[in-house]
């Protein structure tokens, strides 16, 4: 499989000062929702859309709880989902506080034969965007 690439120019938005540089992004041609998913799993096995969509729900929801519950979720050969948060820094430990949490995300990572795959992937350039 060949990833389309496509030129794109693009300024600092912190510094608007400095010159314009050209990147390659990669260049989305399709967005397989969860739909998409429930339909293709149930082509590939004897399984129904019904009972596809019903697992991934469940999927789903039980992701969410054991992240809820600061759990890592690790999903076969696909990689790993687990909680981070930021904080602000405190010079003592008593001045630390739930208040001092800035913000959570979602860490995914990986794995090993996942990013290896990485390794074979192939581009192909397809267009120019000012």
């Amino acid at each position: 499989m060949v990833l389309p690439l496509k030129i794109v120019k693009k300024r600092d938005p912190r510094d608007v000062t400095k010159p314009v540089k050209y990147y390659v992004p990669i260049k989305a041609i399709y967005i397989i929702d969860f739909e998409d998913l429930v339909r293709i799993i149930s082509e590939q096995c004897t399984a129904t859309v019904g009972d596809c969509y019903l697992v991934l729900k469940a999927l789903e929801h039980d992701i969410k709880d054991a992240l809820s519950f600061g759990k890592i979720v690790r999903l076969g050969t696909l990689g790993s989902f687990q909680i981070s948060i930021s904080s602000h820094g405190a010079d003592t430990k008593e001045a630390l506080s739930i208040t001092s949490v800035k913000q959570g995300r979602i860490l995914f990572r990986p794995d090993k034969r996942v990013k290896s795959f990485l390794k074979g992937l192939k581009f192909m350039k397809v267009g120019f965007k000012e």
